[in-house]
């Protein structure tokens, strides 16, 4: 059974590049190992400091907490979000080429 978690939040206008840095480099931590179980999207919204990240996990464990690049993303979210992240479970009803490749 597939778990769909929405968080979004927004950063402080000076930590918003260092912000999708940290992201990106989970980004590219995940196309190393592939942790499998996991369709993972991120988003920087237009106003450069909303970002958005979209996971869907298939079973039981969290495969982003076995990245380290994620617990260097995590590890630092308090300092550079200007408020707290807003998060959620979500059930996806419908989706066009969203999970694809």
């Amino acid at each position: 059974m597939s778990k769909t978690l929405i968080v979004s939040y927004q950063t402080r206008p000076e930590s918003a590049d260092e912000n999708q840095q940290l992201v990106e480099n989970v980004f590219a931590e995940l196309n190393a190992t592939d942790p499998g179980d996991l369709h993972y999207a991120s988003f920087r919204l237009a106003d450069g400091v909303s970002f958005i990240h979209i996971v869907i996990t298939e079973g039981d464990t969290d495969p982003l907490s076995k990245i380290a690049a994620f617990a260097e993303f995590a590890k630092g979210i308090g300092g550079r979000v200007a408020g707290p992240p807003d998060r959620g479970d979500a059930t996806l009803i419908g989706s066009y080429r969203f999970l694809d490749k």
